[in-house]
């Protein structure tokens, strides 16, 4: 690691992330809660000590089957113990986790196992994969991940180095096909900063996490980072039901809650919050889309309870952020926590950090630990934004002020965020214009009071018969359920550049140049 960064910011060089996590835990706390899985009417506790021998022996089980030193793992489970098991065992191992969703289509889960050339691919119940579909890749059902639990351990951890590869976490690319971004274990290390200054966060807490498994926000928030101080995670696998959420909170006396902000708005609508005690909450923690005035607002109003933001990305984590030690100003996710090197600097230009109060790319030093490696097998677009110049490009464009309180002016370019999910238009384009009734097709997002924005698309028939539920249906076959548009709005012609480019700027502004279909 570069010796920029101070010691207290800086892993040693040996480092592995499941053992910063658990080992000490397991010697100090092992009778000590560290997960509670939350069904519907049953709860799943596991002990400190019993998470890190089933990880030891999850570790052992995959280094015996003959997978080596940063195979991926690719884990297509739901939202059940299992799932945190397997994780922090490839990262115990060795070997790479690469988390997954139980809702990608088949299409979706074949090209994450054949881009990432995973060795290994462990499913859980509704995750069936046909045998010929594996290209010889190790499946791993419940009953072998059972086995491997009850197996002999590995004695210790993998003697990994701190930049050594441990996550390979999938993200919407701004081309038609998801992008592996690929984090080394000193990434686990590099969350420090959130601990004080995001989440407030310290043994004595019980985070509950509102997230599914495959997602980073549950994995890092929701499960590395309570560990890594020895608090207690809860997480939930039950019916999706938004008035759940101030029960939990109450039966489970969580400090902590962390949720997108659609979510928070969902539990105003649909939970009773008067009904439920939350006098053990001490704050909830947001993230994944931008937190609007009204709706933090709306919570603090209705719980007495501060509402802290912050802002990530799948490269990174969070960075930028309010909490306990920074103060919350409305319509800013706050300031780079402290420890953080965060600049804003010209789009075009000398990299030279930009005065207050200037607009600018939004930047990152690289000797940052929590920046990832780069993307998998994509040497051009990691050179992009991993500039000679010492910084990590994020693409957002935004401006800080001479507090150092920062604010999103434009973000990356055409994405969509459905519940704190990234959706980039050209993956949803692709599949829809392979409909042979389209001839042509533009994706853009499109407010919703549900998912901050649904995914809308504007489609040229080839085939005048064909219908907007056609289209929907036929996006359904090929796209995550968050992905497929919600809308559809047919036009003779669609707004371009002189080269031919389609201009979905327009589109938003929804000023187009020509009327829209019949």
């Amino acid at each position: 690691m570069p010796d920029t960064l101070s010691d207290d910011r800086c892993p040693p060089t040996r480092f592995n992330a499941a053992r910063y996590c658990l080992a000490e835990n397991a010697r100090l706390r092992p009778d000590k809660t560290a997960l509670v899985m939350v069904g519907d009417g049953s709860d799943t506790r596991l002990t400190f000590g019993a998470v890190e021998r089933a990880v030891r022996g999850i570790a052992a089980g995959l280094l015996g089957l003959g997978l080596k030193t940063g195979d991926r793992v690719m884990i297509r489970m739901g939202n059940e113990a299992d799932y945190v098991l397997v994780y922090f065992g490839a990262l115990a191992a060795g070997l790479v986790a690469l988390p997954s969703s139980p809702q990608l289509t088949e299409g979706e889960a074949a090209f994450l196992r054949e881009n990432s050339g995973a060795a290994a691919v462990v499913v859980g119940s509704g995750c069936a994969i046909a045998p010929e579909a594996l290209g010889g890749r190790l499946l791993l059902d419940a009953t072998a991940i059972g086995a491997m639990k009850a197996g002999p351990p590995l004695p210790g951890f993998a003697d990994t180095a701190a930049d050594d590869p441990a996550m390979l976490i999938y993200t919407s690319g701004t081309t038609s096909r998801p992008k592996g971004v690929l984090h080394a274990h000193r990434a686990a290390y590099g969350r420090r900063p959130m601990l004080a200054h995001w989440l407030g966060l310290t043994e004595s807490d019980v985070m509950l996490h509102a997230g599914t498994m495959n997602w980073t926000y549950t994995l890092g928030v929701g499960l590395s980072d309570p560990w890594s101080v020895g608090a207690t995670a809860v997480l939930y696998n039950g019916p999706r039901d938004p008035a759940v959420w101030p029960r939990l909170i109450a039966a489970h006396g969580a400090t902590l809650f962390a949720a997108v902000p659609t979510l928070y708005r969902q539990i105003l609508k649909y939970g009773d919050l008067a009904a439920h005690d939350l006098s053990n909450l001490r704050h909830g923690c947001t993230a994944g889309e931008p937190l609007p005035i009204e709706l933090l607002d709306a919570w603090q109003q209705a719980t007495g309870k501060p509402l802290y933001e912050a802002l990530g990305m799948s490269e990174i984590s969070t960075y930028i952020s309010s909490g306990p030690t920074i103060p919350v100003r409305p319509g800013s996710p706050g300031k780079p926590q402290p420890g953080r090197r965060v600049a804003i600097l010209p789009v075009e230009g000398e990299p030279v950090p930009l005065p207050a109060g200037e607009s600018g790319l939004l930047a990152v030093h690289r000797s940052e630990p929590a920046l990832m490696l780069g993307y998998w097998n994509r040497p051009e677009e990691t050179a992009k934004v991993m500039t000679t110049d010492g910084y990590f490009r994020t693409g957002d464009i935004g401006v800080m002020d001479a507090d150092g309180f920062t604010k999103i002016v434009d973000r990356k370019k055409d994405m969509i965020l459905v519940s704190g999910f990234n959706v980039y238009p050209n993956e949803g384009e692709e599949v829809i214009a392979g409909h042979p009734g389209v001839l042509e097709c533009a994706v853009i997002g499109v407010p919703d009071e549900k998912s901050t924005e649904a995914v809308k698309a504007f489609v040229v028939k080839k085939d005048p018969n064909v219908t907007a539920q056609d289209i929907i249906k036929f996006a359904a076959t090929q796209l995550t359920n968050y992905k497929v548009p919600k809308q559809i709005e047919f036009r003779t012609e669609l707004p371009k550049t002189n080269v031919g480019k389609i201009l979905r700027r327009e589109l938003r502004d929804d000023k187009p140049k020509m009327a829209a279909a019949s």
